[in-house]
């Protein structure tokens, strides 16, 4: 199971957040043994970015384990809250659909 979280971020909070997220995905990494990545759109739009995090090969339990750590590291305040937040989007192997 693969998770792809996006969302929006200002321009300005960009240089701020980036660093707590690779950071957070660090962690997650190392005590999980999960792929991280951080990903965004090119450009912005209405002064806006949008950014993705993928997670692959999620063990059971992680989407608990990531919640606690997006919690913890206090990136919720910097992303836009005005445009929704946090979006999770999973997705498994077409074999695991079988």
């Amino acid at each position: 199971m693969d998770l792809y979280i996006y969302y929006k971020v200002s321009g300005a909070a960009s240089a701020e957040l980036a660093p707590r997220v690779r950071a957070l995905q660090a962690a997650l990494t190392a005590r999980h043994g999960v792929a991280a990545t951080l990903k965004r759109r090119p450009g912005e739009r209405d002064g806006f970015q949008t950014w993705m995090e993928v997670y692959s090969r999620v063990p059971t339990g992680f989407e608990a384990a990531l919640a606690e750590a997006v919690h913890d590291s206090g990136i919720a305040a910097l992303i836009s809250g005005g445009t929704g937040g946090r979006h999770t989007e999973i997705f498994v192997d077409m074999e695991a659909c079988a």
